[in-house]
């Protein structure tokens, strides 16, 4: 659970440089993002997804990721997130919420990964 947001998190660090973004935005934004992976996994539905969007929102911190490469800003995300610690054989594993205080660890295909980026990025 403490790895939730991160996959997305770290992508968003490396891509923009160290600094430019803090730790804990890249997280926040990368929270709403693997919720958002989660609602189109089926796991949590849109009201979980809303929920947890305006308390990260409150707390005043981002809630989209931003665009880390103009040309193609999915494909450099999921490069991005083939490095992450809890990849496996180019695979990546993300921290998805599996209803409120639930957490699992899966791969997501590629292509839903894509539309999420897609969707969740300013």
């Amino acid at each position: 659970i403490l790895n939730f947001g991160h996959t997305f998190g770290h992508a968003i660090e490396t891509g923009m440089g160290y600094g430019v973004w803090l730790h804990g935005e890249g997280v926040a934004a990368g929270m709403v993002m693997a919720a958002e992976l989660s609602r189109r996994l089926g796991l949590v539905d849109e009201v979980f997804v809303q929920r947890l969007t305006r308390l990260i929102e409150r707390a005043g911190l981002p809630t989209k990721g931003p665009v880390i490469d103009a040309v193609d800003n999915a494909g450099r995300y999921l490069e991005l997130m083939r490095i992450d610690k809890k990849s496996e054989g180019g695979e990546i594993r993300f921290v998805l919420i599996d209803g409120p205080g639930k957490a699992v660890v899966r791969a997501a295909p590629d292509a839903l990964v894509r539309e999420v980026i897609d969707a969740c990025c300013a």
